[in-house]
């Protein structure tokens, strides 16, 4: 397993992260989810991505148990806060009171003192930036985290979130945006912006929620069993990409990654690995052997060759336009 630094700080993470977005507490039961977290150790996955919101907190309880007895200074645990996590009026967003609240439930159930990361999950319209930042330094000075990341925001708000942490002398990183072959709305702004303040992108979803590993094919129903027939969340977010167009294109990749000597799954994580913004790339699992297959994606160098010949394949198909973020952030117009 390779290891690149996040952002310009000296934190370094693994270039293979392991999340448990709409898998732990969700979708696979808990001795399958704990061998999935054991089988990520064992390839030397030490980068863990979860969120309070992910099984309504079941998915931080479940990586707290997975890594329980690990050695804590080996593992980097990173966790997220913004979405509503009870009925209360203040149980959502990024205001101090729901800040405050998330991070020492979140450290409950992560059975842990802090987090290497802690993220804003989306961006709060509705509370004063200076406000949000306020609480993570206080959170960073108080060491129940050691670094700040946001999610899904966009370049501005990006560039004003890092003056300000600048003036009150905490690392924001990092920036954890979806990026795969389909999906390079970074691409545009945010890309460049993070390039220029020292912030990493840690990218979600690179095999686009599984239709780059060709197992999805045009003019047949998914298979049983698959995220596009999971009625929790997995098929809302798959259906966009569930076009002919889009899975003809992908079989169409198989002979590249035969050539490279690759799954699909494995020449989408090492394609987002090639942009030299990306610090890691996050994987998820619902069997144990996904997780080693997937990591034999770090360390790939794909060639300048292989690239164009992928793009003159997938890059007209895919989404590259920056306000598929804007639109992302819940209370804007769509």
């Amino acid at each position: 397993m390779e290891h690149r630094y996040l952002g310009r700080s000296g934190l370094l993470i693994s270039e293979i992260s392991y999340g448990n977005w709409l898998t732990h507490g969700s979708q696979v039961e808990e001795e399958a989810a704990l061998a999935c977290v054991h089988a990520a150790l064992d390839v030397g996955i030490t980068t863990f991505d979860t969120a309070d919101v992910y099984a309504q907190g079941r998915a931080e309880s479940v990586l707290g148990r997975a890594l329980k007895g690990q050695r804590r200074e080996g593992l980097e645990i990173f966790t997220k806060v913004f979405w509503p996590t009870g009925p209360g009026r203040n149980d959502r967003g990024l205001s101090r009171k729901h800040i405050m609240e998330s991070i020492d439930n979140s450290l409950r159930r992560l059975q842990t003192d802090y987090v290497d990361l802690y993220q804003a999950h989306r961006f709060d319209l509705f509370t004063p930036l200076e406000e949000t930042m306020s609480a993570f330094a206080d959170i960073v000075h108080a060491g129940k985290a050691h670094y700040i990341g946001v999610s899904e925001w966009t370049a501005d708000e990006i560039r004003r979130a890092h003056a300000l942490a600048r003036e009150l002398r905490i690392p924001l990183v990092s920036s954890q945006p979806q990026y795969s072959m389909l999906w390079r709305v970074i691409e545009g702004e945010v890309q460049p912006t993070c390039e220029e303040l020292g912030i990493s992108q840690i990218v979600w979803s690179p095999i686009a929620q599984g239709v780059l590993t060709g197992k999805y094919l045009p003019g047949q129903q998914p298979p049983a069993g698959s995220r596009a027939t999971d009625d929790k969340g997995g098929a809302d977010m798959i259906s966009r990409f569930m076009r002919d167009e889009i899975l003809q294109a992908v079989q169409d990749l198989r002979p590249l990654a035969d050539e490279a000597g690759l799954s699909l799954a494995q020449l989408a994580v090492a394609w987002v690995l090639q942009n030299r913004n990306v610090a890691s790339a996050i994987v998820g699992a619902s069997r144990p052997e996904q997780v080693g297959e997937n990591a034999k994606a770090a360390g790939v160098k794909l060639e300048a060759d292989l690239l164009a010949r992928i793009d003159e394949i997938i890059a007209p198909l895919a989404v590259t336009d920056p306000l598929a973020t804007y639109r992302g952030t819940p209370g804007r117009a769509s």
